[in-house]
């Protein structure tokens, strides 16, 4: 449930010492990050489209499957603005590479649950890959290209969302009556683990360029219109994904 306002937000705030311009813009690093944004949308999206056979598989009412949503929103929203504090002094490429491992061992972990539990566990890890990386990648686009070119590079970025919103839930539930859901959890890895390579391939060192720390956080949390804007996003996200997860049983 970390939107795109929220990521922002919290990485303009958190992470603002990263916001070094650069003299080039570093574009496949940009790409990288959009796609581990579709691997991390789409992750998100795969239970809803999966829900019932989920549920029958695992012996679990669809209610109950259905808190795989609601663990990563939690986690994620815990994560998204405590990353940067918690990573104060790695590098920024590496904390990218974590979150994007943790994407990959989150959608192997539910394509190889037994349990109800063991598929809340892989979903708490998508949370912090989700929160955390929602919550940088804004910083990292800073760092990786002038300030006049941040609204492409921006674009870039959120156009991962777009895509995943549009073709992971159709794509997911036609995986899983064709294949299984637990293909589409592993189709899900493959994505995560592409992501990952080009994330490698084209993500430059990434000094911490400043501190972020508890303070900071609580200092923001205090300005009336940060709080506004977050309650807000609360609330039309809660409503968002109350609504969607729970379409497949109710048709």
């Amino acid at each position: 449930m970390t939107e795109p306002t929220t990521g922002v937000i919290d990485a303009a705030v958190l992470d603002s010492a990263d916001s070094q311009e650069r003299s080039e813009p570093a574009w496949g690093a940009v790409v990288s990050l959009a796609l581990g944004v579709f691997g991390l949308v789409t992750a998100e999206f795969l239970p809803a489209s999966l829900l019932t056979r989920l549920a029958q598989d695992l012996g679990v009412s669809e209610g109950a499957a259905g808190q795989a949503v609601t663990a990563t929103a939690v986690v994620g929203a815990i994560a998204a603005p405590t990353m940067a504090i918690v990573t104060k002094r790695l590098d920024r490429r590496l904390v990218m590479w974590m979150l994007t491992v943790l994407l990959i061992v989150s959608n192997l972990l539910a394509a190889f649950a037994s349990s109800l539990t063991m598929l809340l566990l892989a979903r708490v890890v998508l949370g912090v890959a989700l929160g955390g990386f929602w919550s940088m990648s804004a910083a990292m686009a800073l760092r990786l290209v002038p300030m006049r070119l941040m609204p492409r590079a921006m674009s870039i970025i959120l156009t991962g969302v777009s895509v995943a919103t549009v073709t992971a839930a159709p794509v997911g539930a036609y995986v899983g009556d064709v294949w299984g859901w637990r293909t589409a959890f592993m189709i899900a890895a493959v994505v995560g683990a592409l992501a990952l390579l080009v994330q490698l391939a084209t993500i430059p060192r990434l000094p911490p360029a400043g501190v972020a720390s508890v303070r900071t956080l609580l200092e923001v949390l205090k300005r009336p219109m940060i709080r506004a804007a977050l309650l807000v996003v609360l609330l039309v996200a809660s409503g968002h994904f109350a609504g969607f997860t729970y379409v497949r049983p109710y048709l």
